[in-house]
């Protein structure tokens, strides 16, 4: 009966409202369309000692996987701060990137506050809202980029801007190189994984199937540490389930014992181990081994593919993307509304903190 879900497209639709899927099926083109609004950044600041990417949620997670992507390349360290002020060390030789896809967020608002008044340089993306309203007050760089998205569905329009940002301050190389097979590779995964494929011979559908019913947990290392905690927010707003996420060798100096006692709740989980073929040698022996140790759990493996390191982070993000999408739909559950999110978006409007912050923005624009 599930299997037949996902294989009737017309029943896909009926239950995917507002089309989620679609955002999967077109990654490559929202890719290709984000370079060409990254090219619009212009950057003249010197080069920071630190960066900082404000957000929260999918604004946020870009900010993971740029951490992932450029810690061997780039020489100053990248934090992903999701708190109201920044870091005590943040001062005028910090960078702060803030990333907020509606432009609204409160967290991300005051942070952007924090840094005007620290004199930090800032760069900020987003779709419109506050935020760049009070970006244009203020004289502060920004990109503006396509609004009407879901914020978790604008990661190539939120990510891809942070990765030319580092190249326009010559502090990375070779990104249009990484992404340009990015995209091919990304156009023949959404083709293998489309509602069209059959389950088959669509990976995604394949898995969505075999962990449903459970609490997927996801285990990632190294460029896939911001990966793996991608699924697990998808699941999270795509699926509506609980699910978390860990990496490599962190979890195993505590995770792994968790399972040594599991009992009865040892059915209720399945995890998933994103791997890679060039995978280090310890690392490997550290996944096999803790494999082992966690049998009979129900395990399944994520491949990364492609040459680049964008390319292996990304075709792996995409099947994540997809099979939380068949997993809502396996539920039965519309995937783009997030309902909780929007109650307590309202509920907080109480406390007038944002208010605060944005009254503080406008006193110190009309000096």
């Amino acid at each position: 009966m599930a299997k037949s879900l996902l294989e009737d497209v017309e029943k896909v639709g009926k239950v995917d409202k507002s089309n989620m899927i679609s955002y999967c099926v077109d990654a490559s083109r929202h890719y290709v369309e984000s370079a060409r609004a990254a090219q619009r950044i212009s950057l003249e600041y010197p080069k920071p000692k630190n960066i900082i990417i404000a957000g929260l949620g999918g604004s946020a997670i870009g900010g993971e996987l740029l951490k992932d992507w450029a810690r061997e390349k780039t020489p100053v360290p990248i934090e992903v701060n999701r708190e109201y002020n920044l870091p005590g060390y943040a001062n005028k030789n910090t960078l702060v990137v803030v990333v907020s896809y509606s432009g609204e967020t409160e967290e991300s608002l005051g942070a952007f506050l924090d840094a005007v008044r620290r004199k930090c340089m800032i760069y900020c993306v987003s779709s419109g809202g506050s935020l760049l309203e009070f970006a244009e007050k203020l004289g502060v760089p920004h990109l503006r980029v396509a609004a009407g998205m879901p914020p978790r569905a604008a990661l190539p329009h939120l990510f891809l801007p942070l990765l030319v940002c580092l190249e326009k301050l010559q502090m990375v190389s070779g990104v249009s190189e990484e992404l340009s097979e990015t995209v091919k590779l990304l156009a023949r995964i959404s083709a293998g994984n489309s509602p069209e494929r059959s389950t088959e011979d669509n990976p995604a559908k394949t898995l969505a199937l075999d962990i449903n019913g459970t609490v997927p947990v996801v285990y990632g290392f190294g460029i896939y540490r911001g990966v793996a905690q991608r699924f697990k927010q998808q699941f999270n707003e795509n699926s509506k389930m609980p699910a978390k996420w860990e990496y490599f060798s962190e979890l195993n100096h505590n995770e792994i014992v968790g399972w040594e006692e599991s009992g009865k709740l040892g059915p209720c989980f399945s995890t998933i181990f994103i791997r890679d073929k060039n995978e280090p040698d310890e690392i490997r022996a550290r996944i096999e081994t803790t494999m082992k140790l966690m049998q009979p759990m129900k395990m399944f493996e994520v491949w990364g593919q492609g040459k680049s390191s964008l390319a292996r982070m990304l075709s792996t993000i995409l099947v994540g993307d997809f099979v939380s999408v068949y997993l809502a739909i396996l539920r039965g559950v519309d995937p783009t509304p997030v309902k909780t999110i929007s109650l307590l978006k309202e509920k907080m409007k109480q406390s007038k903190t944002k208010d605060r912050i944005t009254g503080e923005l406008e006193r110190i624009a009309g000096k």
